[in-house]
């Protein structure tokens, strides 16, 4: 976009490449630059507990600060770890504990990026919040990223328009190699740091290992509910149905050598895992609820909809009462995930399945 100049934008700098290259091209565009490291919440913060901190915050705010000093920025660091546990960690178990699969990343998004963050930047002052985010903004419009492979708009669909309005995304207009190519050009020192992977405060760990920590274990059956097969044969066992989610293959402890297998249903009060073939976890239909739209829509509608990240778009029909229903049959509809909805390259909203 058109930099009017002097403008203040507050830069959320997370350490890594992108948004540090963010901060450069607001700069170079005529912006009043600051960059802002949010604190997130850390589980592993008492070394007298006996673990270590992967979450790696320390390391990547010194990144950050880095890049911000080669850049001749202000940068601030603003705690939000109470914030950050509450709305993100808080919201992921409790939504395992009920059987879901939750996506924290939307909710990062949602209430620290473009809710707290948002809210305490227009306070001091700025006039713009600015991300790494590989999504583009054409006035009141989100549309997907120049760089398809790396497009992060399923991530922001519970933005509203009174938030899309002074929020900038430098970096969607180009492709990754692209990003890399100019903050080596700038002069960044993370211009080949690897990208991060999975929600921050699990850090490398295993998702199931994690929430051990705070979902107690409880062993139970895995019985074959596959097609064709015969009905209820228990055939392996688990350390708790909260843990898996539909669709998942790895990590289940089938020993008859008879797979693949794959989780179809879960029955938490009688703590049973359902797994089938992969026939058996089409479906056409599906429920949404806690809609948001970037743009009015008026239902019935058709729309291109992703039911996670990686997935691509498929035509459906949204119907009044929140029903949700393919052209053709999708693999594991998963409950607590995000359906996204699109109208060729523009993010027009989404909701929760359930």
């Amino acid at each position: 976009m058109k930099a009017i100049y002097g403008k203040k934008v507050f830069v959320a700098m997370s350490g890594g490449v992108d948004s540090s290259v963010a901060a450069a091209l607001l700069k170079k565009q005529g912006f009043s630059v600051t960059g802002v490291y949010m604190k997130p919440w850390s589980p592993y913060a008492k070394a007298s507990e006996g673990h270590s901190n992967l979450c790696m915050w320390k390391e990547d705010r010194e990144d950050a600060m880095r890049a911000a000093t080669i850049l001749n920025i202000p940068f601030l660091t603003w705690d939000f770890s109470r914030e950050y546990k509450k709305e993100v960690a808080d919201y992921m178990i409790k939504e395992y504990k009920s059987g879901r699969t939750p996506n924290p990343d939307i909710m990062c998004n949602k209430h620290i990026k473009f809710g707290l963050f948002l809210k305490n930047a227009l306070k001091e002052g700025a006039d713009f919040i600015a991300t790494g985010h590989y999504v583009q903004k054409d006035r009141n419009r989100l549309l997907i990223s120049k760089d398809k492979n790396k497009d992060q708009s399923y991530f922001l669909w519970t933005l509203t328009q009174e938030q899309l309005k002074y929020s900038l995304f430098p970096v969607g207009e180009y492709t990754k190699p692209e990003v890399r190519k100019m903050a080596k050009k700038f002069g960044l020192p993370n211009h080949d740091k690897k990208d991060s992977q999975g929600v921050c405060f699990v850090g490398p760990i295993n998702m199931a290992d994690f929430l051990k920590t705070y979902i107690t274990p409880k062993k139970g059956k895995i019985i074959d509910s596959s097609t064709g097969s015969e009905q209820g044969k228990i055939i392996g066992e688990h350390d708790g149905a909260f843990y898996y989610t539909i669709g998942q293959r790895h990590g289940l402890n089938i020993g008859n050598g008879a797979g693949p297998y794959f989780v179809t249903k879960k029955d938490l009060k009688k703590n049973i895992v359902y797994v089938g073939r992969e026939k058996d976890l089409l479906s056409q239909k599906t429920g949404i609820k806690d809609l948001n739209w970037l743009k009015k829509v008026k239902l019935p509608t058709k729309l291109e909809v992703k039911i996670r990240y990686r997935s691509k778009s498929e035509k459906a029909i949204l119907k009044r009462n929140g029903f949700l229903e393919f052209i053709k049959p999708q693999r594991a509809i998963t409950s607590g995930q995000s359906a996204v909805f699109y109208r060729g390259q523009e993010l027009i909203g989404g909701g929760i399945i359930r």
